[in-house]
């Protein structure tokens, strides 16, 4: 199994951008020294928990700083891009990266991003832009040139005398890199077309109760175009800390970052968008009992090396086997020794088992 990392990237609204930038930096150098294998980064415009505009700035910073840890956006929202722009962008990062990169896109529903871009996301104006921005974006990577009219893009072949002014570029990966699309509910519509489209599935595991859900969705959309999914390809999202003992590394994840970004952003955000249902364990809990401890019990990995190790194990079992996990990384910096440890309990504790 893969370990890897997603980061917002998260920070507080007090710190500065420069200051996260900062942290957001030394993490991937961290992981990097660790050996996580990969680490995907957000993309947002009006979270002030989020700010992190250009995900694709922060890698190609961070390829200079790390060996081996491979990087992809987490995801570029194709709804605010326009393709061939991003097509270029992405093909010139990938020879930066030579082989060190992965692509995450995304449709977008973070309510402010698509009234700031004014996408219509009620009439589904955000998925029909991100399945064209997709057309064109592979098809320029496999054609270079071409005409194209489409509903939010038109395209248009460069006719020149000169031989010298064309379209050239192309990804260092070929045909493209890897590319990863996330999903969060039951049923995602999005981990279907990862499916048709043979990309690698991403669930924002909220929940073990719905999680093994969403291979069926994979499964479903792969048979739309004859294609096998493999297991190995599906990463999920999940928080997770450890400590030496139980009692330790939930004080820490409830008192900590990740317990403060959960209470003052995360799940006011979901429980006021109506997504209470995606984090019960049973149905007929209500919404009041969704706080921070109840995620710690219920939907969190967090604990000793041997109680993560068996959340780990049931979550395998329940979802029929899942090829990488990503940790959700929050601003820690004013825990770095405790978050430290529980990335090196991970790496050296728990991974192990799961290696093979």
């Amino acid at each position: 199994m893969k370990l890897g990392a997603f980061l917002m990237p998260s920070h507080p609204p007090e710190r500065s951008l420069r200051d996260g930038i900062a942290f957001d930096l030394a993490t991937l150098r961290r992981l990097d020294r660790l050996r996580f294998d990969e680490a995907w980064i957000g993309e947002h415009f009006t979270a002030l928990w989020e700010p992190c505009p250009a995900p694709d700035l922060l890698i190609a910073h961070a390829l200079a700083q790390t060996q081996r840890i491979v990087l992809a956006p987490g995801a570029h929202l194709l709804p605010y891009h326009h393709p061939i722009e991003l097509a270029h962008r992405v093909a010139y990062l990938d020879h930066m990266a030579a082989g060190r990169l992965m692509l995450g896109v995304g449709i977008s529903a973070l309510p402010s991003d698509l009234m700031l871009f004014d996408v219509d996301a009620a009439g589904g104006e955000n998925r029909r832009r991100t399945l064209e921005s997709l057309d064109i974006m592979l098809r320029l990577w496999r054609e270079g040139g071409f005409d194209y009219d489409g509903e939010f893009w038109n395209v248009r072949r460069p006719v020149t005398p000169f031989d010298f002014l064309r379209v050239h570029l192309r990804p260092y990966q070929q045909p493209h890199p890897p590319i990863g699309i996330a999903g969060l509910s039951p049923g995602s519509e999005t981990l279907k077309l990862a499916g048709e489209r043979g990309f690698m599935p991403l669930s924002i595991s909220l929940n073990p109760a719905h999680t093994a859900s969403h291979w069926a969705s994979v499964e479903e959309g792969a048979a739309r175009s004859g294609l096998r999914p493999d297991r190995r390809d599906w990463r999920l999202v999940r928080e997770v800390y450890l400590a030496d003992t139980d009692d330790e590394a939930r004080k820490r994840a409830r008192e900590g970052a990740l317990g403060r970004c959960w209470r003052d952003y995360l799940l006011p955000f979901y429980l006021g968008n109506g997504f209470a249902a995606h984090f019960k364990r049973r149905p007929t809990d209500p919404d009041s009992a969704l706080d921070v401890d109840y995620l710690i019990e219920h939907n969190w990995f967090v604990g000793s090396p041997a109680t993560v190790t068996e959340k780990l194990q049931a979550l395998q079992e329940a979802t029929g086997g899942f090829g990488g996990l990503l940790v959700m990384v929050y601003d820690f910096s004013t825990e770095p020794e405790s978050w430290e440890h529980s990335l090196e309990l991970l790496v050296h504790e728990v991974m192990p088992r799961f290696r093979s």
